[in-house]
């Protein structure tokens, strides 16, 4: 009879994996979707912002931190030349602080670089526009550019509507809305 012995080395333990603070948020930004920002500067492209609404329309790059830069006021019918990259989001806005849409989108990123058959750089046109407003925006609008702040409470209309018009326009709130929709569409 002969026996099997098996020669085995005492169980081992493995050590546990230890990840520092910075690798769990590493990890935590792969997998929640990135927010409102410009990403890298790698790849540039040329755009012409068109303004084809009837308002002043403000420039706003969205920078790395997602905080917004504005690059001034683009008189209607009038253009303003970009040099700007892939990963750089744009928002529009008017004058009273009202949404404005660039190729029809709240927040425009631009297409690839397109050059003339020389190789000289073609600015791509990007139309800014009015988006359709709803009748409580266009009242609200209204009403905010006719009445002072500081009468609004005086006005005898609804409690709900006195605080719409109390509400102003909020770029940075704005960002975080279209961040969080952004969020929302692509964990779809």
């Amino acid at each position: 009879m002969r026996a099997l012995f098996i020669l085995s080395s005492p169980p081992t333990t493995v050590p546990a994996l230890r990840l520092k603070p910075a690798t769990f948020s590493a990890m935590a930004e792969q997998e929640a979707p990135a927010p409102l920002k410009s990403l890298n500067s790698y790849d540039p492209t040329y755009i012409s912002f068109n303004n084809k609404s009837n308002a002043n329309a403000e420039a706003w790059w969205l920078n790395f931190s997602g905080q917004p830069v504005s690059y001034g006021d683009i008189q209607p019918r009038k253009s303003l030349q970009m040099n700007t990259f892939l990963t750089h989001p744009w928002i529009f806005r008017a004058s009273d602080g009202a949404k404005l849409l660039a190729n029809l989108k709240e927040v425009y990123f631009p297409t690839p670089a397109q050059f003339e058959e020389y190789g000289c750089q073609r600015y791509q046109p990007v139309d800014i526009t009015a988006p359709v407003y709803s009748l409580q925006e266009n009242c609200t609008r209204l009403i905010r550019s006719m009445v002072r702040k500081e009468d609004i409470c005086k006005l005898e209309i609804p409690e709900g509507l006195r605080k719409d018009l109390s509400r102003e326009p909020d770029l940075l709130r704005d960002i975080q809305i279209l961040s969080a929709k952004r969020s929302i569409k692509d964990s779809n």
